[in-house]
C-alpha cells in the first residue's frame, strides 16, 4: 500500500477520491494526515478533526478484498481489522455497530466506506487527543505510521469475513445498550438481531452498515 502522507487536508477521503478521479487507480493507495479541517463523518455528518489525531483514507479493487466479504458490511470488517491491531496493544476500544470506535461508553472515532465501480473506498478517523467532554480518546498512545504499516499488513492477509464476524458477533452484545441511526432516526440496539452477512434486524426491518 502506497502512502501519501499530508500535514492538512480538508478531507482525506475526498483527497483521494479526487486524485483517483484525477489520475486513475493504478495500485492501492492510502491518504495519511493529523490535521483534518472538514472531515466525513456517517450520513453526510462532519466529523470533528482536531490537529494530532488520526485520520487516514484508503481505495483498492474489490478483487484484493476476502471473497465472502459482504461488500455493504464492509465498514464492519476494515474497522474490526483496525481493532484487531490496536487491542494487541493492549487498547480496550470496542466497535459499535455498524462503524463507530468506542472506549466504555463514548465514541472516539469511526469508518465510512463508499464504492465507485470496482473500486472501494474507506476513511478512518480516530480521536488521540481529548476533543471535548462528548466525546473520548485512544486509551494507548501509538505510532501511527507503525500502526497503517500493520493494518495494512493485516490487510493483505486477506483474513475471511467469517473469522471476523465470528469474533465480532460476540462483540455486538456491546452495542445493545446502545441506538443507531435508522432512517435519520434514533433507534434503540437492545433488541437488535445480528445477521451473517453484518446487517442487523431492528422493529421488522433488516438495516446494513455500509456507509
Amino acid at each position: 500500500m502506497k502512502i501519501i502522507e499530508l500535514e492538512v487536508v480538508n478531507s482525506t477521503h475526498i483527497y483521494l477520491r479526487e486524485l483517483i478521479r484525477n489520475n486513475g487507480y493504478e495500485e492501492p493507495l492510502a491518504v495519511l494526515t493529523s490535521h483534518q479541517t472538514h472531515g466525513i463523518g456517517s450520513r453526510g455528518n462532519s466529523w470533528t478533526g482536531m490537529k494530532g489525531n488520526l485520520f487516514f483514507s484508503f481505495v483498492l479493487n474489490k478483487e484484493d478484498l476476502p471473497k465472502d466479504l459482504p461488500l455493504q458490511s464492509a465498514s464492519i470488517y476494515f474497522s474490526y481489522i483496525l481493532k484487531i491491531i490496536l487491542k494487541q496493544k493492549k487498547s480496550k476500544l470496542w466497535l459499535k455497530w455498524p462503524n463507530d470506535f468506542y472506549i466504555k461508553d463514548k465514541k472516539i472515532g469511526g469508518t465510512i466506506t463508499t464504492t465507485s465501480g470496482e473500486l472501494m473506498y474507506c476513511g478512518i478517523g480516530l480521536n488521540l487527543n481529548a476533543v471535548s467532554e462528548d466525546f473520548e480518546y485512544l486509551d494507548i498512545k501509538i505510532d501511527k505510521k507503525e500502526v497503517l504499516k500493520l493494518y495494512f499488513e493485516k490487510l493483505k492477509e486477506k483474513i475471511l469475513w467469517k473469522q471476523i464476524f465470528s469474533e465480532y458477533k460476540i462483540e455486538f452484545q456491546n452495542s445493545k445498550k446502545f441506538q443507531a441511526t435508522v432512517k435519520n432516526k434514533k433507534v434503540s440496539l437492545n433488541k437488535a438481531i445480528l445477521n451473517i452477512d453484518g446487517s442487523i434486524d431492528i422493529n421488522g426491518e433488516k438495516v446494513y452498515s455500509l456507509r
